[in-house]
């Protein structure tokens, strides 16, 4: 099952690190998740969304080994 995680704003307001989802895909993977946390529905949209160090699309496949991670803009200064 792959695992999510979380980073940042979109871990406080997950309110949790990670989490396993049952999913073929990164896109059912926060659908399932924005069932659970609907104020991620505000978050994912401007996060950057990478499976095993490298980005990706809502549309890519995720194994049960695969981690996704779900890591917000971050601000520089």
């Amino acid at each position: 099952m792959p695992t999510m995680r979380y980073w940042a704003g979109a871990k406080a307001t997950a309110g949790v690190e990670t989490e396993a989802v049952e999913a073929a895909t990164v896109a059912q993977a926060l659908e399932l998740v924005i069932q659970q946390r609907p104020a991620l529905a505000s978050v994912v949209p401007h996060c950057a969304l990478l499976v095993d160090g490298r980005r990706v699309e809502a549309s890519h496949e995720v194994g049960p080994s695969d981690v996704i991670e779900v890591l917000p803009p971050f601000a520089g200064g």
